[in-house]
């Protein structure tokens, strides 16, 4: 074990004393200091970032260039380029050179390959074969985001302990063809929360109020989004200071002492990857500024995509047809009204009565559907489908959910007290809890909480105001993406109460500590004392006691206890 030297705490704490708020916060940020950390001053601080645990973490933390330059201090001063990011993570001292402990723990790693900065090579364009299958996965991954966020939308994704997607979840969203693999969710679901349109709340993943907005672009600008953020959560140390990044065969040689970070570096490749950022063997052509600059141009990515549609064909057995991939914000509202059955650059949707009420009650009329599919239908509507939009619409509302004013309850009515019977033993409702009531249906659960219980058992079913008229029922609010708290915030308190100690004679407050180490280590300490005379004078005593502004200790030489005004202390040393 390693302990800094009375010398190094000192020095250490001068210089936390002396940085701003910000500094201070983005120093603690970056050694992952807990904000709760107990201190009762600056130089309990800095004895906390220079034990042998906390400077390892530091360590692993570096990146190869950093490493090498401190092997390189290990006699001097770190060199001007990289001093300054050394010294923002209190590894350094004011001229520059590491402090003892920093120093002892890279000499337990001499030699290391960790000291040595690797070679980065420009990556070469890639193979005409390569180019082309990751423009089809981009297409196919910004597709499948686009159906977790749907998922997510409508109710939010649950996750298990470890963090991962629930297993329902995950077969569910295999099962309709969204992904592939959980591997592949749980890569998306990283990108999607990157990219702020996916935040993890209450063990579960919601949509955030950016997906709608989304959803509507257009596959490239949807791609060029999620790949911008994906570049802007990239480890600094992968960063470029031009904002792109560096080639990916040099990311796992970046962290050399974390021992967590090979599998890390392999992850982050592997969704870039799949997203389209990356490929096997060279520089895409659509992201060669991205990687330079960190600004997306999709112009060469578009060229790439197969054209997007704005028709399709409709069927007389209710089927919809895509002769190529639908504009998305087509799709997302024929997605309301239709199930989909395939999913392809040609995809075939189907209408049912169970679709089409889902639809109206969200929002549609058999009206607004048909004026949509006039729209972009190249075939017109076949009469079995305008029959069933128009018997669907005949039917719903049949099932009427409000609040009764007087009690606060949920109350689902009906004309038909056939439909009512069948509610009221409907197994799927047994959460909300209905009971018959007058020839209604009553429930202490929430009136929109009943209305989407309704809609998803597919019943026709309407929400309705306290006037009885018809009122739109959004299933959830979307949220804001929750950002992590800025360093300066996450340790307000911390450093309020830091400087709130700090005292302005810091010899005095130096003293004062060694003093309280002394006495609690029951230590025998070289004290020496300023006398009357201007003279100066050396006790040895073994400390016992703290207070009212003296010292008191046991001198065992002269076998008496002595108590000594600290105002007379002029300095204190260990024997």
């Amino acid at each position: 074990m390693t302990v800094a030297g009375p010398s190094d705490e000192r020095a250490l704490a001068s210089l936390l004393a002396a940085s701003g708020d910000e500094e201070l916060a983005q120093l603690f940020a970056a050694r992952k200091l807990p904000p709760s950390t107990p201190a009762q001053d600056f130089f309990d601080i800095a004895a906390t970032l220079l034990t042998d645990a906390s400077v390892d973490r530091a360590l692993t933390r570096l990146a190869a260039p950093e490493l090498a330059a401190l092997a390189a201090a290990q006699t001097g001063p770190v060199a001007a380029p990289l001093r300054s990011a050394l010294a923002s993570r209190a590894l350094l001292d004011a001229d520059g050179v590491p402090f003892q402990t920093v120093r002892s723990r890279l000499a337990e790693r001499a030699g290391s390959e960790a000291f040595t900065s690797p070679a980065v090579a420009p990556l070469p364009p890639a193979d005409p074969q390569s180019v082309a299958a990751a423009a089809e996965r981009a297409f196919e991954q910004v597709a499948s985001l686009a159906d977790i966020l749907l998922a997510a939308t409508s109710a939010p994704l649950s996750r298990t302990g470890a963090g991962s997607i629930s297993a329902t979840e995950r077969r569910r969203l295999i099962d309709d063809g969204a992904v592939a693999s959980a591997e592949q969710l749980e890569d998306l679901i990283v990108l999607g929360a990157d990219a702020g349109l996916l935040s993890d709340e209450d063990r579960s993943w919601q949509a955030t109020d950016a997906a709608p907005e989304w959803l509507d672009e257009g596959t490239s600008d949807r791609w060029g989004e999620v790949a911008s953020a994906y570049v802007r959560a990239l480890p600094e140390a992968l960063r470029t200071p031009e904002g792109g990044f560096l080639p990916p065969p040099a990311w796992p040689g970046v962290y050399r002492l974390d021992p967590e970070w090979p599998e890390q570096a392999a992850a982050l490749v592997r969704r870039g990857v799949l997203w389209g950022v990356l490929a096997d063997d060279g520089l895409l052509p659509w992201t060669a500024q991205l990687s330079r600059t960190g600004e997306v141009d999709t112009r060469t990515l578009t060229a790439a995509l197969p054209p997007e549609v704005d028709k399709i064909y409709l069927q007389a057995d209710l089927s919809a047809i895509s002769p190529g991939p639908l504009a998305p914000r087509l799709e997302q509202r024929l997605r309301r009204m239709a199930t989909r059955e395939t999913r392809a650059q040609a995809s075939t949707y189907r209408f049912t009565a169970e679709s089409l009420t889902a639809a109206m009650s969200g929002g549609e009329s058999a009206e607004s559907v048909h004026a949509f599919l006039s729209e972009i239908s190249l075939t017109g509507i076949p009469q079995p489908l305008a029959y069933l939009i128009d018997a669907t619409a005949a039917r719903h509302g049949a099932i009427r959910v409000g609040t009764d004013a007087a009690t606060g309850r949920t109350v689902v009515r009906s004309s038909s007290p056939q439909l009512l019977a069948t509610i009221a033993v409907d197994q799927s409702l047994r959460p909300v809890g209905l009971v018959e009531h007058e020839g209604a249906l009553v429930s202490r659960a929430g009136r929109d909480a009943v209305y989407w219980s309704l809609v998803d058992a597919r019943y026709p079913v309407v929400a309705v105001d306290e006037n009885d008229h018809l009122e739109r029922v959004l299933r959830r609010s979307m949220r804001q993406a929750a950002p992590e708290p800025p360093p300066r915030e996450q340790y307000r308190e911390l450093i309020a109460a830091l400087r709130g100690a700090q005292s302005g004679d810091a010899d005095a407050a130096w003293l004062e500590r060694e003093l309280e180490q002394a006495v609690r280590a029951r230590a025998t300490i070289d004290v020496t004392v300023s006398l009357p005379d201007g003279s100066t004078r050396v006790f040895a005593l073994e400390a016992t006691g703290l207070g009212g502004g003296r010292l008191r200790g046991l001198d065992r030489a002269a076998d008496v206890e002595r108590t000594l005004p600290m105002t007379s202390i002029v300095s204190v040393s260990p024997r």
